[in-house]
């Protein structure tokens, strides 16, 4: 007990969108950016191969920086907050649930220069929310280019074409598949990863993000 109060002295629990240091009563998120974040509510059907996605904020202001940070900066004590706040938008959105919950994994080189998968730890916070245990259903199997250099929906689609393949596709033959992503812009690597699940012969694939670009006609 004295050791926790010392440690949060000593390092005072942060706000995980704007950084400011959080008042006794605030947990996760200040009240200001629960107040005035952008959220991203309802469910979307406007990407090829997808049933529909959700997402949490959309992704600017602090919730940009916030993502940056947890992917490139080493902020992987995000993960947590970023899966509670996913699992709420999972269940209000999705209330009948899912078969099968799994994620969009990064290459093993870019996990190695990162040190972690940021995805692979969202899906572990979200499956402990909502109850349910994460299955790798998609590998990488192609190291192409970061889609955040890529302009054009067309050339996103044909950069992620072939970079993913199945995972023991009997694990998800008739599942309502849940995967799940950090961002959406275009939807290419998101309706990438369900073209394959759907081949391998998955019922329905829905995603869960925890940002989405504002921009309606533009994946990651």
């Amino acid at each position: 007990m004295i050791g926790d109060r010392l440690f949060n002295l000593l390092f005072p629990p942060k706000c995980t969108l704007c950084g400011k240091i959080l008042e006794k009563h605030e947990t996760d998120l200040c009240r200001q950016c629960r107040v005035d974040s952008p959220e991203c509510s309802g469910v979307h059907k406007n990407f090829s191969f997808l049933d529909s996605w959700a997402a949490v904020w959309y992704y600017e202001g602090y919730i940009r920086e916030s993502l940056l940070r947890y992917k490139f900066c080493h902020a992987r004590h995000y993960a947590p907050v970023y899966g509670r706040m996913l699992a709420m938008r999972i269940q209000q959105e999705y209330p009948d649930g899912f078969d099968m919950l799994t994620w969009v994994p990064v290459s093993r080189i870019r996990r190695f220069t990162r040190g972690y998968d940021q995805v692979e730890l969202l899906v572990q916070a979200v499956g402990q929310e909502l109850g349910m245990e994460p299955v790798p259903a998609l590998k990488k199997i192609r190291n192409n280019r970061p889609q955040s250099g890529i302009e054009g929906q067309a050339k996103r689609r044909a950069n992620v074409l072939g970079a993913y393949s199945a995972v023991c596709p009997q694990n998800v033959r008739g599942k309502r598949v849940l995967l799940l992503d950090d961002i959406i812009t275009t939807g290419a690597t998101a309706g990438e990863c369900a073209r394959v699940l759907l081949t391998a012969g998955a019922k329905e694939v829905h995603c869960g993000f925890i940002a989405a670009a504002r921009h309606q006609n533009t994946s990651r």
